[in-house]
């Protein structure tokens, strides 16, 4: 079909053609309506034979059409003129990528920048369930702004609704170059040409593909035959970027190779990991060699400090020498800097799901937790790579040889490489504690929170039992340390019920399951160094001197740092020390405890409530009037404060960590959970709001369980139960606690469940996509889910009314969501950030740190008050401070 110019097509008059394609013909034309000029695509009429194909291309174009990105280009409208069926676009001036790469490969920092582009607009859509299909060079048009997406998910729109086929939407550009098959069949995925489903993955292949072909010029895949391309695809694997192009960094190598692995598993599993990697080796290119050390500096022998001197010199780590009081009366050769956490996020070091900083042990880059992932910060030139698929990632270590990283997410250990690529799941580690990793692949780790350390081969594999856990003496075994002969190795073993017992201490053992002897008391775990121990003893760190050969302690104890922060709440001092004499620690916090703090929407502190404690779980009561709190460290009890008076009255005594408190409807009882003694179990108990009554025990179970919201029907207990890899959501009719169903039942981690006022809805966090998301399902059927967060969302609450939903950011930022919709459907209108409260702790699965007020306008918030956030010192020579 050719049309003329001046005919109309609706409202739209056609200008000039543009181009021809095998998904229809493209006219520049004119919006007479709008007064402006647009891109007309014809369809072919095999695509829109039938009225279910035109219904349902509709539906996919008017999806795609409500969301708009800088680097897609725009759907405007979809009409149909007689029997023509037509899409109208932005119009874009400029030449497509694949008329660029028939002049040759792009420049790198072309290739960079423009697959950055590409990669971060397929996240956009594929955050909003839209999958392009047929991502490739001729759907890329290069403009003065940046590349653009052409025909973003009209593959998938236009395709019959049948199996997928190998000849489905093919472009006419390139099919008839002599010699070799060319378009759409050289960028599908494996799985495309096997006829399954495509999902993000796929395009993440196609990506893969479109970059080799920018770097190199050349295709991933050839072949002179449809059957021998096809068995390129399925097989083969292209050659390396670098021995195409020498002088292409090898991290460019890494980042498509992944993306063209042939099973979706081994890819990258999100087009934004993919953007965030192309954007970290853009800036590692741009760097340049990092500054040379100042002059006074050079007297320092330690390698690690020129590393340290570089960072401080160029931008990369954005660190403050600390030059009054405490440099001047350091001893010369011992320097102190500050390590930042990445733009935009704050770290997340402390607690269950903290990701304490870990050095590697030959100095040259630290791991640690910020922003709801892990991140690789170069010492050497400050450079910071988010880690893929590392979302939730907690307790990272490193590899003996510092290239490699072991941490738990999901209740799995895992590993990947420092420089990043692929995660590889090892075990189940449902609730650990920390882990260690030798020069022969043997990792040591505890998987439970109450249980032994386990060793298991780094590759994978069944894990087994390593340590004897003697109770009552020992309720765990956590924080491993290799020594200098990767086969002894010490840890902490506690008892829960007596932290500071005569048992608890620094324990030394061996792979071969010998047993282990204690060393020195402690209630923290402890890292080994060569010639030296370290562990936390009242916020001193204090290195004890050890005799590597002897394997004994040898020597006066020493301070090596002071200030440093104890995670009391998992038995762990803040800190880590690299074997060439590079220290890290967070300082501990200014003032103890928390405070309870009325913000506004602004973020402006408005009033407090009781003094400064250990504060947990803060739950308004119905009437506004009353909050209950667990509150204690290391052990807790519930408390209910009268907030206009901030007096307090106790509601349990001495349990054990009792937490999770939710009031009744008619705020006359509380639900909460508290650790059972021996055995080993959970409580699930009910007590009287005012006091007057001691409790009852509702249920004593061996998994995980924590009460999370009751009906206002009172009909209701809505818990999560599990463990912390894999927690479900269940609903308890209070009149039989014995019925109770799972509302939200998946292999991925999901908590926090909280009841809509009206009881329709059910908001909850989930892990599903690797990172916490909030989301909402209908009660009491559950099924059908509708995602409100979309950049990582945690600890949901609803105001009075249900018009708005709050929760938590990765980064601690307070979000509000208005919400509405109809019978069946949930709908999200808009998002807006409110403030960054001091929280306490970083957003969790557990210990929700605020509530909100009915009317939605003041939020009371387990702060830290006007103290200075802890930062994290980065000291070399820490034994000349």
């Amino acid at each position: 079909m050719t049309l003329a110019a001046g005919s109309r097509l609706g409202p739209y008059e056609i200008l000039a053609p543009i181009g021809a394609g095998g998904m229809g013909e493209v006219y520049r034309a004119r919006d007479t309506r709008l007064e402006r000029t647009v891109a007309i695509k014809v369809l072919p009429s095999h695509l829109s034979a039938s009225p279910e194909s035109r219904q349902r291309f509709e539906r996919e174009a008017k999806t795609i059409s409500q969301f708009s990105h800088p680097h897609i280009c725009a759907l405007h409208d979809v009409g149909r003129e007689g029997d023509v069926d037509f899409l109208v676009m932005e119009l874009l001036e400029g030449d497509t990528l694949s008329d660029r790469l028939a002049k040759g490969a792009l420049p790198l920092e072309q290739t960079l920048r423009y697959g950055a582009q590409i990669a971060d607009a397929l996240d956009k859509a594929h955050r909003q369930g839209i999958v392009h299909r047929d991502l490739k060079p001729g759907n890329v048009m290069i403009t003065k702004s940046g590349v653009k997406l052409l025909d973003f998910g009209l593959a998938k729109a236009m395709a019959p609704a049948t199996p997928a086929s190998l000849t489905a939407l093919p472009t006419q550009q390139g099919l008839t170059q002599e010699g070799t098959i060319l378009g759409t069949f050289q960028y599908m995925a494996p799985e495309q040409l096997e006829g399954k489903d495509a999902d993000a993955r796929t395009d993440i292949f196609a990506l893969g593909a479109t970059l080799y072909e920018m770097a190199t010029g050349k295709k991933a895949f050839t072949g002179s035959t449809q059957a021998s391309l096809i068995s390129a695809i399925l097989r083969d694997d292209p050659a390396p970027i670098s021995q195409v192009q020498p002088m292409s960094p090898p991290a460019l190598d890494r980042v498509v190779k992944t993306c063209l692995s042939k099973d979706p598993e081994d890819r990258w599993q999100s087009a934004g990991d993919v953007a965030r990697q192309l954007k970290w080796i853009a800036e590692g290119s741009q760097a340049g060699a990092p500054a040379a050390a100042a002059p006074a500096a050079r007297r320092i022998a330690s390698r690690a400090a020129g590393w340290l001197l570089a960072a401080l010199a160029g931008a990369g780590l954005a660190a403050l020498l600390l030059l009054a009081g405490r440099s001047r009366s350091a001893a010369p050769g011992s320097i102190h800097a500050y390590l930042l956490p990445p733009e935009k996020t704050a770290f997340r070091l402390t607690g269950d799901d903290g990701a304490p900083i870990a050095l590697s042990p030959d100095g040259r880059r630290a791991v640690f937790g910020a922003g709801g992932k892990l991140w690789v910060q170069s010492l050497e030139t400050g450079a910071s790579l988010a880690l893929p698929s590392s979302s939730g990632g907690k307790f990272p270590f490193w590899s003996h040889d510092s290239r490699s990283i072991g941490f738990f997410a999901n209740g799995k250990l895992k590993t990947t490489e420092a420089s990043g690529g692929p995660v590889q799941d090892v075990c189940e580690a449902p609730n650990p504690r920390g882990g260690a990793w030798n020069a022969e692949g043997v990792i040591v780790f505890a998987p439970d929170i109450r249980s032994a350390l386990y060793r298991v081969p780094a590759p994978g594999g069944k894990a087994t039992p390593l340590t004897v856990l003697e109770t009552p003496k020992h309720t765990t075994h956590r924080w491993p340390s290799f020594l200098a002969d990767g086969r002894h190795f010490i840890y902490l073993a506690a008892n829960h019920n007596a932290p500071r017992s005569e048992e608890t201490g620094i324990y030394l053992a061996s792979l071969d399951g010998k047993a282990s002897r204690r060393l020195f008391a402690s209630d923290g775990g402890a890292q080994w160094v060569p010639g030296w121990i370290l562990s936390v003893r009242d916020t001193i760190l204090i290195a004890r001197p050890f005799d590597d050969r002897r394997l004994t302690l040898d020597g006066t104890p020493v301070r090596a740092a002071e200030s440093v922060n104890d995670d009391s709440g998992v038995w762990r001092g803040v800190f880590s020390a690299s074997r060439t004499g590079l220290l890290s620690y967070q300082t501990a916090p200014q003032q103890t405890g928390t405070q309870l703090t009325w913000f506004d929407r602004a973020g402006k502190a408005l009033d407090t409530v009781g003094e400064r404690g250990t504060f947990y779980w803060p739950r308004l009561s119905p009437d506004g009037q009353r909050v209950a709190v667990a509150q204690g460290d290391p052990n807790s009890d519930i408390y209910v404060y009268e907030i206009g008076r901030g007096t307090r009255i106790r509601l349990t005594i001495n349990t054990n960590l009792a937490g999770a408190p939710v009031w009744s409807p008619d705020g006359l009882q509380i639900v909460y959970v508290s650790q059972a003694r021996l055995p080993r179990g959970f409580v699930l108990a009910l007590v009287s709001s005012n006091g007057s009554n001691a409790g009852r025990e509702l249920s004593t179970v061996s998994e995980r369980i924590e009460p999370t919201d009751w009906s206002r029907d009172g009909r209701y207990i809505l818990y999560s139960a599990g463990n912390l890899g894999a927690n479900d959501i269940w609903a308890m009719p209070v009149a039989e606690p014995s019925k109770a169903f799972p509302l939200v039942k998946s292999p991925w981690n999901e908590g926090n469940g909280q009841f809509s006022p009206d009881g329709r809805w059910v908001a909850y966090a989930s892990l599903e996509s690797g990172r916490p998301e909030v989301h909402v399902t209908p009660f009491p059927t559950g099924g059908a889910r509708w995602q409100v967060s979309t950049a990582g969302g945690n600890l949901p609450r609803w105001r009075g009314d249900g018009r708005e939903l709050y929760f938590l950011s990765l980064d601690d930022e307070l979000m509000a969501a208005a919400v509405g919709g109809s019978k069946d459907r949930f709908e999200v209108t808009k998002i807006v950030r409110l403030f960054r409260a001091n929280l306490s702790i970083s957003p969790r699965t557990d210990q929700n740190p605020f509530d909100v007020a009915a009317d939605g306008q003041r939020f009371l918030v387990t702060s830290l008050g006007d103290a200075e956030a802890p930062r994290v010192v980065l000291q070399t020579n820490w034994l000349k401070r």
